[in-house]
Order: structure tokens, then sequence, then C-alpha cells
């Protein structure tokens, strides 16, 4: 069984690789890939090609049941992403945000809690549970890309063999983002627009150019209405999230660097995080008719799907059960909404997603080990010996 400290070791390597989603992220998974084969599972490693034509890879580990008795459906499937967001700002303490520190009871470095530190968490739990004692089967997936439009989860529905494995067991699945350890049944997506206006360039004191930003000026009127809609009227709200809105949310860039210049290009973007009964489509409609309208190019930006698991489904029943709480929502999207075959899924996860992104990311030490606590109960109820008793139905 690992050590705490030795955990806490894993979580500083995994770190180490500085797996932003704009490069690579093939080291940080060969990694997590031989970690995974001393564990006893089968590894299926799938590359794919990013829009930037940079390398990706993901991977789904797979240890089969030996125990007497065992099963090929249900069981556990767990879910991670291996790519970080940027740490150009880094204030944390060694200030190298790639050469993780521990600090008063905290991990520093990009990725502890968003979301290597979960991943540590599942192998250290997995550890702890012997292969003879496992009844069904038992998965870690970790995807490239999910902070950069969840493409690698996507690619994973796609074309990975023994994804469709998981979707014909239908085992439970845990994205493992971090909610401070509390059971996530309901996130919303995310979806946006690009709305790009053609001008001409030319010097300003002339009447040579088009300035591409007065194509804008009615389309931002329509994108602030618009936004003002979504907060007033309860068409648009959903009050089991917090905001219960859509948050529509845009802007615009002209990128002109010079008051003499006459802007020959201007891009809108508009944002919006959809709910499981209210998706924003007819708001975006009315944006593409106005950019058509006005002669604008108009695109939409695919992001993530949000995720709905009834309350009341068994797994989220007894995953509250094993981790002490009521089931909550969030405004954040996961990976887990591409995942829309599991009908048992809940985002569960140690950390904090206030400390997600920052220039100082940290994860607790105590997460940490409560994480690794809270994964091995799952592992042993869930994989663990089919006549178990529900816990959620215990007193």
């Amino acid at each position: 069984m690992p050590s705490l400290q030795h955990s806490i070791e894993t979580l500083q390597k995994l770190v180490g690789h500085p797996s932003v989603s704009s490069t690579s992220n093939t080291a940080v998974s060969e990694t997590a890939s031989e970690a995974l084969a001393d564990l006893g599972f089968d590894v299926e490693k799938s590359t794919y090609i990013d829009p930037q034509g940079v390398p990706k890879t993901n991977l789904v580990a797979r240890r089969q049941p030996v125990a007497t008795g065992s099963t090929e459906d249900g069981g556990l499937a767990y879910f991670c992403h291996t790519d970080v967001v940027p740490a150009d700002d880094w204030t944390g303490p060694g200030g190298d945000p790639f050469r993780s520190v521990v600090h008063d009871d905290r991990i520093y470095g990009r990725g502890s809690c968003d979301m290597k530190g979960s991943l540590v968490a599942m192998l250290s739990a997995v550890a702890r549970v012997p292969a003879r004692q496992q009844h069904a089967p038992l998965w870690i997936v970790c995807t490239a890309d999910e902070e950069v439009g969840f493409l690698g989860a996507k690619e994973l529905v796609q074309n990975s063999v023994e994804y469709r494995n998981i979707v014909r067991s239908q085992p439970v699945a845990i994205i493992g983002e971090p909610t401070s350890l509390s059971v996530v049944h309901a996130h919303k997506g995310i979806v946006g627009m690009r709305i790009t206006s053609h001008g001409r360039a030319a010097h300003s004191s002339t009447t040579d150019g088009i300035n591409a930003n007065e194509a804008m000026v009615p389309l931002l009127h329509q994108l602030l209405e618009i936004r003002k809609q979504t907060e007033r009227s309860e068409q648009y709200h959903d009050p089991r999230f917090n905001p219960p809105v859509l948050s529509w949310n845009f802007g615009i860039s002209d990128g002109c660097k010079a008051v003499n210049v006459t802007p020959a290009k201007s891009v809108a973007w508009v944002s919006l995080r959809p709910m499981p009964e209210i998706d924003g489509r007819d708001l975006m409609a009315r944006v593409e008719e106005q950019a058509k309208a006005l002669g604008l190019q108009f695109q939409i930006c695919e992001g993530g799907s949000p995720l709905w698991i009834d309350p009341d489904n068994s797994c989220i029943r007894d995953f509250c059960a094993l981790a002490g709480g009521h089931p909550k929502t969030v405004c954040y999207g996961t990976d887990g909404g591409e995942f829309n075959e599991l009908k048992h899924r809940a985002v569960c996860g140690p950390g904090d997603i206030a400390q997600a992104h920052t220039a100082d990311e940290w994860l607790e030490v105590e997460q940490l080990s409560k994480g690794i606590d809270l994964y091995e109960k799952a592992i042993r109820f869930w994989c663990g010996d089919a006549t178990r008793t529900s816990p959620s139905s215990t007193g």
C-alpha cells in the first residue's frame, strides 16, 4: 500500500510534465500508462492530431476482475484529463509552475488541483485494492484537450474500442474533477459563436478605409439585449443551478494597435452555458440571422454538453452515502457531458474548483488523502463482492 508521501511524490512527477493544451500530452500519458501497467491494467493508447497539428494521446486502461463469481457488467470507470491550462502568470511558491512544491500542507503546481491530483488519488486507491478482490471491471480513462473544447473525450467516444466495452458494461462513471469530494449530479455545458466583419485598412486621415467595427455596432446592441433578456426572463432560468442563467457573455476585438489605422477586421465572440433543458439555440439563431443580414461571417464554436443524472439515480444515492453529503449541481463543464451513453455518471474529486486555473494553483494534502480514501470505498463498493448491501439503503 503506497504511503501518502509516495502519492505526493507521484503527483509532483505528473505536475513535472508541462502538458499545457497547446502542447503534446504524450509524456505525461506515458508516465500514467506505466503506472497503470504496474497496477495490472491493460492499456489502450490512441493518438490523434489536434487542429493545430499537435499529437495528443488518450488512455483507456482496464483491469479485469479475477475473483470467483466475477462479472463483466457494471463495475467502475474513472475519467480524468491530463492537459492543463497555461501558467504564464505563475506566482506560487518555487517560482516554477511545473516544479511542484509542498508548502503549508498544500501541493502547489499547475495541474495539482485540476486534475492530476485526482488521478493520483485514484491510482493510490487502486493500489489498496488487490486484483484478487475485484469482482467487476475497473477502468481508468485519461483524455487530452479537456481544457480546449473537450476534444480528447470526443475523439475517445468516436474511435476507442475499449470505450465501446465501457458502454456495453454500463459501469458507474466517476468524472474526477475537483468538487471538494462532493457528489455532483449535473453541470452546465458551454457553446460559443464567432462573428467576423471585414473592412479595408487605410490611414485614418483618409477616406480610403472601411472600418470593420461599424458593421458590428447593430450586432453588439443585439448581443447586449439578449444578455439582458436571459437575465430577466424566467424562460431562460433553471433554479437548480446557481447562477440559474445561461451566463451569456461576449466581447469584441479588432486587433488594431494604432489610432491612425482604419481597422480592417473585427471579431466578436459570444459564449453561453446551456443547461439540461435550456440550450439557448433559439438565441443563437437570432444572432446568426442578424449577422448574415449585416453581411458578417458567422461560426458556431461547439464546446461541451451539459450533464444531468437524476439525483435519485441509484449511483448518485450510493455515492452520496459513501461520500457523506447530498448531491449538488455546478455551473462549469467537464468531459462527463460527452459520455452521454453512460447512464450512471457523477462528478467527484479532491480539491476546490476555486483553485483551478489560478496563478498559484494548489491542492491540500488533506484533500488528496481524503480523495484516496473515498475512491478506495468506491472501488470496493462497485467492483467488490456483488452481494454487497447498498449504503444508501442502510441506516
